[in-house]
């Protein structure tokens, strides 16, 4: 097949940016934030304290089913939905908030946090009241209340696991010792194997059982707050900016995508086990003939979990359902096939590639570069999108795992002698910012990072 005719087949699907929808959201914000105490302060703190941007951790607004605002959303792109009672409005081309309909006069400004009573903590604030249980898939509280016709705001906090809902009563009730017991599970999943098709059984007998007690939403918000914490491990960036982050007590309720590298063997069975969680395949990833990987972008809307899942691919398998087409293993490896051979799976032993979240772009990576954290050049610098990792961790390699790429002559003794003395490239966190609602990723540009982060490239010394 062509290139041009496998280019189209890719990206038959885009994203685009959405600006008159993101000004109507900007301005009902703008005129929250104006009329409520709370929230301007807590946006000030946002962007001092963790550069990032009140809009960052918007879970949805809520306004008067009357208010005339409401209006523009339609000509905007909205559109209205029923859960139940309540009717809320929705933007299927964008990554923008919910607006709700309230029948109350109140309007309301409602963030994302993963523990609303971390947040409580962190912010000094006693008495309030939580509603929903403990552990329960949603949990809301009343933050900041309108006092006045001038301040009619309300703010709110909501920790979601697994659920979209707006109201906590809306939920089957699950025991709160088996959300631990399989919690537990998952963050002491056992991650090397004598062979990689024996971790993969393991894991998914953990989501079995997962799945019979707690369904596929909350099996999945839970598998993915445990490899969230196995990646901060292996990630000082990650662990200085999180730290950032809980002193405002929001954890990592702005995280955007989760980046996954994979070998050929093993991308299918990765694809699998996502799809048993309840992820949707999206657009596939393209980044030219020359480029030698592909990806495949996966989203579970319900946890709001989105997988960028990175492969070795040749030209003409760009075309193919890669996803779930068996991959043949192949003698040459590009950069992700390396990384994978030097530290393991991403799914298994390596742990996650990158985590990224969303940030106001240069308060963050200013912020960070004053506590010794530098970030490398953005490879992508979009009015809509920009994305640029910090300087990756440098990680320590098995001789055995070197030995064997040696025998097999994937790598030259001289690269396995560096990668011995100094380590391989391991893991980053990535700063993005987003802008007009874009909801996609960049089509050309994100090959210069790969390209950037193939652990041949590596230079410093391996930490332990």
């Amino acid at each position: 097949m062509p290139d041009e005719h496998i280019t189209e087949d890719l990206t038959a699907f885009t994203w685009a940016p959405q600006p008159d929808a993101t000004k109507v959201v900007l301005k009902i914000l703008e005129e929250l934030v104006k009329s409520s105490p709370f929230a301007s302060r807590l946006a000030t703190r946002l962007l001092e304290e963790t550069g990032t941007r009140l809009f960052d951790w918007l879970d949805h607004l809520g306004i008067p089913a009357l208010d005339p605002s409401l209006s523009h959303l339609g000509t905007a792109g909205f559109r209205r939905e029923q859960i139940g009672s309540t009717a809320y409005w929705q933007h299927p081309g964008g990554l923008l908030p919910r607006i709700r309909e309230l029948s109350g006069q109140a309007r309301q400004l409602v963030i994302k946090v993963e523990s609303i009573v971390d947040f409580l903590l962190a912010q000094r604030m006693s008495g309030i009241q939580i509603y929903g249980d403990p552990l329960a898939s949603l949990r809301i509280a009343q933050l900041s209340q309108g006092d006045s016709s001038i301040n009619d705001v309300e703010v709110w906090g909501v920790e979601r696991h697994g659920s979209t809902a707006f109201d906590v009563d809306s939920h089957e009730f699950i025991p709160v010792s088996k959300i631990i017991e399989h919690a537990e599970a998952f963050r002491l999943r056992r991650r090397d194997w004598n062979t990689d098709e024996e971790g993969f059984q393991h894991a998914n007998r953990l989501i079995d059982a997962a799945l019979r007690d707690l369904g596929q939403d909350r099996t999945c918000d839970l598998f993915f707050a445990a490899e969230r914490e196995y990646w901060l491990r292996r990630n000082r960036a990650g662990r200085v900016q999180k730290a950032r982050q809980n002193g405002l007590g929001l954890g990592w309720g702005n995280h955007d995508h989760h980046t996954y590298r994979s070998s050929r063997h093993c991308f299918a069975s990765l694809i699998a086990f996502l799809e048993r969680l309840g992820f949707v395949c999206r657009e596939r990833f393209y980044a030219g003939r020359e480029a030698g990987w592909g990806a495949q972008v996966i989203e579970q809307s319900q946890a709001g979990i989105t997988i960028f899942a990175d492969v070795d691919l040749s030209p003409e398998e760009l075309s193919h359902d890669f996803a779930h087409e068996s991959l043949p293993s192949r003698h040459e490896l590009g950069t992700v096939g390396l990384w994978c051979a030097l530290h393991g799976e991403a799914f298994l032993q390596a742990g996650m590639h990158h985590l990224e979240c969303q940030f106001d772009f240069s308060a963050t990576r200013d912020q960070l570069k004053q506590v010794g954290i530098e970030t490398m050049p953005p490879f992508t610098d979009f009015p809509y999108l920009k994305q640029a990792f910090t300087q990756g961790e440098i990680w320590a390699v098995d001789p055995e795992r070197v030995r064997r790429l040696v025998d097999a002559n994937q790598i030259t003794r001289e690269q396995a002698d560096r990668f011995l003395q100094n380590g391989a490239l391991g893991s980053h966190l990535e700063i993005l910012q987003r802008n007009d609602g874009y909801k996609g990723f960049n089509q050309s540009g994100i090959n210069q990072i790969i390209s950037a982060t193939d652990p041949r490239r590596t230079t410093n010394s391996a930490s332990k």
